[in-house]
């Protein structure tokens, strides 16, 4: 950890408390644009070994990481299936509307859709929450956390900074396979 980590600087830490006291709450979203019902990037203060610290926090859904992975692994089916696959690339056409793709994306669209809903059916992917800790930061820790929520809102992220803080976070370990269908009923 480099020491011109302005996470630890005790005057910068002040100031994110000071702006977390004016907006009421205990915690800053960093970029309200990523933010959804499912995923948020916000600061807290905590401490680190002792020393006082702003945390990067990502918090998402165990739902939304269950749905990257199996992206993912679809990509990755596709990848050999194809090998002209690259990543679908979606353009907008001069009204702002998706632009049609071409033939080879869309064949390779719908295998990726397909994989997608044979891997559920399979339950192919089991996630489950967890946390991660990036100590090489320019600034403070980073924390990726998973939780098992239906979404994260200002009571989920409050909760997670309180428990994180006084050191009762308990993560579940079952592990979780989620269903499209499911998702979309809810």
């Amino acid at each position: 950890m480099s020491n011109n980590n302005e996470g630890f600087d005790p005057k910068i830490i002040d100031k994110f408390k000071s702006k977390m006291i004016a907006l009421g709450q205990n915690y800053i979203i960093e970029n309200d644009e990523d933010t959804t019902d499912e995923f948020v990037n916000f600061y807290f203060a905590g401490m680190h070994e002792g020393k006082p610290v702003i945390y990067d926090t990502i918090l998402y859904t165990l739902r939304l990481h269950h749905n990257s992975e199996l992206f993912e692994l679809a990509e990755h089916k596709a990848a050999k299936r194809f090998p002209e696959f690259r990543t679908i690339k979606y353009e907008e056409d001069e009204n702002g509307d998706l632009a049609k793709l071409d033939d080879l994306d869309e064949e390779i669209g719908l295998y990726i859709t397909e994989m997608i809903l044979d891997l559920e059916e399979e339950e192919a992917v089991k996630v489950q929450e967890h946390i991660e800790f990036d100590m090489h930061l320019n600034f403070g820790v980073g924390v990726d956390a998973c939780i098992n929520v239906e979404k994260i809102d200002n009571e989920v992220i409050e909760k997670f900074i309180k428990d994180f803080n006084e050191d009762t976070l308990r993560l579940d370990k079952t592990l979780y396979s989620f269903q499209t269908e499911d998702y979309e009923l809810s």
